[in-house]
């Protein structure tokens, strides 16, 4: 029997946060993956989520949890500001890294992230999980059925900022800088996941604008200097000829939601955002997907089924994918998860709006 991979995560609240959502139920339920060592920046929170996790080792240094000879995969789900310090402490212990997106605050970092994982001679894999949604790959698959495809619209809302008072560790998204706001996050994903269905893009023009720029942090009533963008728009061109637009939005004041549709010259696919309680699984990359095809001459879309056997709870169902993809290919020596240069691609194509 091969033994487990052993995961290091850095970043590993007990309390909350995106390993505690998303990766840390994953790598329980996969056969390929253990958790070798947790690390936060406070040795009593990085004791309690060592007991919680049920991880062998905690760390407050990110250096010597990458050293350890357990840790085979360093995971990282810090803030996007501490990405290369980390990453790269990674890179130099010679261990695999699994790096949240945004990959780094700037296309410039990325790009020496990037470089650094080659010269490593590890597998790097960013969180671009929306491409692995059953959902999305299906509608993948068909795309041929629809005929040429001419356009696509996509527009995609979160709730986040949809009040004056909003939660203290959230206040540090809503500074340009941080690299962790509407535009990195949903617009990353969301792009990456166009150019997954319908193929690259060539040119890309967009605005964004700030619609809500008066938040206090509702622990303290502290004001918060808004200077992220809560509206983005922008105008795609595919390498395919195909014109692409897209609309994200925070502050949504009904339920935040997801619609793609994809014209054809023989029909149309359209994969929305299934109705859910959290209304952060209206999010491509998060949440369960629907999908229907509508035919010419024919005024009712039709619903597509989808096989979709995982367990998984909704946050972490996409991130157990990249995981078992990501076994995969440190089992066999191939590279399907997307890597450092994919996420230096896309914080280029970011930077260009």
């Amino acid at each position: 029997m091969t033994k487990p991979i052993g995961v290091g995560i850095l970043g590993a609240n007990p309390d909350r946060g995106w390993a505690a959502r998303a990766h840390i139920p994953a790598i329980a339920a996969s056969p390929g993956f253990s958790l070798a060592a947790v690390a936060t920046t406070r040795t009593s929170s990085a004791e309690a989520a060592r007991a919680r996790f049920g991880a062998r080792h905690a760390f407050t240094d990110a250096r010597s949890l990458a050293e350890h000879p357990d840790v085979d995969l360093v995971v990282v789900t810090v803030k996007v500001p501490a990405h290369v310090e980390l990453v790269t402490a990674a890179l130099e212990a010679g261990k695999h890294v699994y790096c949240e997106w945004p990959l780094a605050t700037t296309a410039g970092e990325a790009a020496a992230l990037a470089a650094a994982g080659e010269r490593a001679g590890v597998h790097t894999a960013v969180g671009l999980q929306a491409r692995f949604s059953p959902t999305v790959r299906r509608a993948r698959e068909m795309i041929g059925e629809i005929g040429e495809v001419l356009s696509a619209t996509v527009y995609s809302s979160r709730g986040k900022g949809n009040t004056r008072d909003v939660p203290g560790w959230t206040a540090y998204t809503y500074d340009r800088r941080s690299g962790a706001g509407l535009v990195e996050v949903l617009g990353g994903h969301t792009l990456d996941l166009v150019q997954y269905l319908l193929g690259p893009i060539r040119e890309l023009s967009g605005r964004t604008a700030i619609r809500n720029g008066s938040h206090r942090v509702a622990e303290t009533a502290e004001p918060i200097a808004v200077t992220a963008p809560d509206h983005f728009l922008a105008h795609a061109e595919l390498d395919g000829g195909a014109a692409v637009s897209v609309h994200l939005h925070d502050g949504e004041a009904a339920m935040p939601r997801t619609r793609i549709e994809i014209a054809g010259t023989e029909g149309n696919l359209a994969l929305t955002s299934a109705p859910e309680t959290d209304p952060w699984a209206a999010q491509a990359q998060i949440g369960r997907l629907e999908l229907r095809l509508s035919r010419p001459g024919s005024p009712e879309w039709t619903v597509v089924p989808v096989r979709d056997a995982g367990e998984l709870a909704i946050q972490a169902a996409n991130v157990g994918r990249v995981y078992d993809q990501l076994a995969a290919d440190l089992h066999d020596g191939t590279h399907t998860v997307p890597d450092f240069a994919a996420a230096h691609r896309l914080h280029e194509l970011l930077s260009t709006v």
